[in-house]
């Protein structure tokens, strides 16, 4: 096993809808920066849990060394993950007045686990997790102007994009945040608003297993 300090996820999405948008959005990042990188493609599952207690996967999976500053956030999201052959334990607790699952500052943990995902899951069950819902999706990730991009072609969601940048100090966040913004405005894009992604969020929790490893999309003003 691979262990990860925790650090701050800074990220704001936009939704784009289309693969005609999505392509757009790349020639415009290649036409902007002359350091853009492609840095691939790959596809991923991500299962989402609810319920539960960090220390019970600490219990369990201790070689990890999952941080105690987890152990009394208020809004903590856990989630495994399976790409490039890798399986993932990810955590994130929200640092602002956003969510832990899709908010724009967040404390996260990620770690490399030698099992396969559906061992992790097990684990995450016997401790006394549920699953939220299962998650798939194409990614394509880019380097721009010094984040991280992100575009997903999401089961459910379609086609979005993550900028996102990697801080380790959390006073910070504000600030990142705004350059981010900045960044995506140039772009021609719009932030997709907190209440949105709520909304999409909840529709699609109810409803994964209709979409689930399909092709299948929705759209939720």
């Amino acid at each position: 096993m691979t262990k990860s300090m925790p650090s701050f996820e800074i990220e704001i999405k936009s939704l784009l809808g289309s693969k005609d948008k999505a392509d757009e959005l790349i020639h415009k990042m290649q036409a902007n920066d002359p350091a853009f990188v492609v840095l691939g493609s790959h596809e991923q599952l991500n299962h989402y849990f609810t319920g539960g207690e960090i220390t019970a996967i600490r219990s369990r999976i201790a070689v990890l060394q999952i941080p105690e500053k987890f152990d009394n956030a208020e809004d903590i999201s856990v989630r495994t993950r399976q790409a490039d052959g890798k399986v993932i334990l990810v955590i994130k607790a929200s640092v602002d007045d956003t969510t832990s699952s899709n908010g724009t500052a967040r404390l996260e943990f990620e770690s490399r686990v030698d099992l396969t995902l559906d061992q992790l899951d097990q684990i995450l069950l016997d401790s006394g997790f549920q699953y939220q819902a299962k998650w798939s999706r194409e990614r394509q990730d880019f380097k721009y102007k010094g984040l991280s991009v992100s575009i997903d072609k999401n089961a459910g969601y379609g086609y979005l994009a993550e900028f996102e940048k990697i801080i380790d100090d959390q006073n910070k966040a504000e600030e990142t945040k705004s350059a981010i913004r900045e960044c995506i405005t140039l772009l021609g894009l719009q932030e997709l608003s907190q209440n949105r992604l709520a909304r999409m969020f909840d529709y699609y929790n109810k409803n994964w297993q209709d979409y689930y490893g399909t092709e299948k999309t929705f759209n939720i003003e």
